[in-house]
């Protein structure tokens, strides 16, 4: 079996070849379609090929995988922890690359399937479309600072009556015309943002996935289908704190010898863009009734709002992990507000609008059953302060786990 390792750059790439214990330098490849293709043919179908992650390692395994036995992709970030070394060359890395999968040694990255691939180019689509919107927003608030013009009173600046409050104050010639450009640059962004979010709604409806998270209070359809884009397969997770890992929500473990283990901040490895998703409808969780409140206000009277809503976010992994493994709801789901969520995630795809119609999400405008869905899931949010609260009065045991009974007297 032949080891190829590339070093991947923007414009070219380094190759070296591993067979029988001896390295050998292929060259550097153009970083195009035509040449990878043309290098492809070139390859053996019992090589495995490895390359580092990078902007265009996808790219570059769709086009070997047809030729050759396996790609792998590397963990850069573990590849440089394990492969440093004085003297740094494009050749080298290539054949480090080569040696740490023969020796074993090489973390690699799953590979994600072309749905996800795709479902994860929308949300970073809709992300930078968002952060360029919030972005305008803050130049023209930015403006009105600097010519000593009063906050807005109207919630929206770039609402109706935002824009017409807007329209109204004084501002010299050139700013008045950065501040046009500016709105007009800010609705060309909402009717893009508008085109995207149509398409992601779409494939979420047909996802059962992504409305199966949705059952869980907090969770919307940006969130879903975010952490499904994260995710791809739920079978590559053998358990839930290897979710909780790959999201980097786990705390980080100091421990040598024999002494004690201390657990510290949360390491922050893996999907930056799900722990953030996470923790944002941590946020939202807890302003309803149910067991997580319960949760997040018992970790709040002992260590605070943020760390507590990060325990909350850690908590939803975990159900997210036995949802999508067992294919069920969530046990405390709210059916009407479900509904309405669903309703809202079908108007986002565009499906036309029933007016007068009652649908499924009808029993949401009705005061008394939304109250008797928040009256269930209070029910279950006091059980669990019942189950707990003992926890709080027992502190930690002052003797070894292994002391015997003279010891203890």
């Amino acid at each position: 079996m032949r080891i190829i390792g590339m070093d991947l750059h923007r414009v070219f790439a380094e190759a070296a070849a591993l067979e029988d214990g001896e390295l050998k330098r292929l060259g550097r490849i153009g970083m195009t379609r035509d040449h990878l293709e043309q290098f492809a043919r070139t390859l053996l179908p019992t090589d495995h090929v490895v390359v580092e992650a990078t902007g265009n390692a996808t790219a570059v395994a769709e086009i070997l995988i047809p030729h050759v036995a396996k790609v792998a992709v590397a963990n850069p970030l573990q590849v440089h922890l394990i492969a440093k070394a004085k003297i740094k060359t494009d050749a080298i890395d290539a054949r480090v690359l080569a040696k740490l999968y023969a020796a074993g040694f090489l973390p690699e990255v799953w590979i994600p399937d072309a749905a996800t691939l795709a479902r994860r180019r929308q949300v970073t689509r809709r992300t930078q479309l968002v952060r360029q919107r919030v972005r305008l927003k803050s130049i023209v608030q930015a403006i009105l600072h600097a010519n000593l013009l009063p906050r807005c009173p109207h919630a929206d600046l770039f609402g109706g009556k935002g824009r017409a409050w807007l329209q109204a104050q004084h501002l010299p010639e050139d700013e008045q015309e950065a501040v046009e450009q500016h709105v007009q640059e800010f609705d060309r962004l909402s009717a893009a943002l508008k085109g995207v979010e149509r398409d992601i709604a779409r494939a979420a409806l047909a996802d059962p996935n992504v409305t199966r998270l949705m059952t869980i209070p907090g969770i919307d359809m940006v969130v879903a289908v975010g952490l499904m884009a994260a995710i791809g397969k739920i079978k590559r997770f053998d358990s839930p704190d290897k979710l909780v890992a790959y999201i980097g929500l786990n705390p980080s473990v100091h421990q040598s010898g024999d002494g004690p283990a201390y657990h510290g901040r949360i390491t922050k490895r893996g999907r930056s863009n799900a722990r953030f998703l996470l923790v944002e409808a941590a946020w939202q969780t807890v302003r309803s009734p149910g067991p997580l409140r319960a949760f997040y206000e018992r970790v709040r009277s002992r260590r605070g709002n943020h760390i507590a809503a990060v325990a909350v976010a850690r908590k939803l992994a975990v159900i997210i992990w036995h949802l999508l493994t067992k294919n069920e709801d969530y046990s405390w789901v709210r059916p009407a507000l479900h509904a309405k969520k669903i309703r809202d995630l079908e108007l986002r795809a565009g499906h036309p609008p029933r007016r007068g119609q009652k649908g499924a999400s009808y029993d949401y405008n009705i005061p008394q059953r939304r109250h008797d869905e928040c009256n269930r899931a209070q029910q279950a949010e006091s059980a669990y302060r019942r189950l707990t609260i003992a926890w709080r009065k027992t502190g930690p045991r002052s003797e070894p786990t292994g002391a015997t009974n003279e010891e203890r007297q």
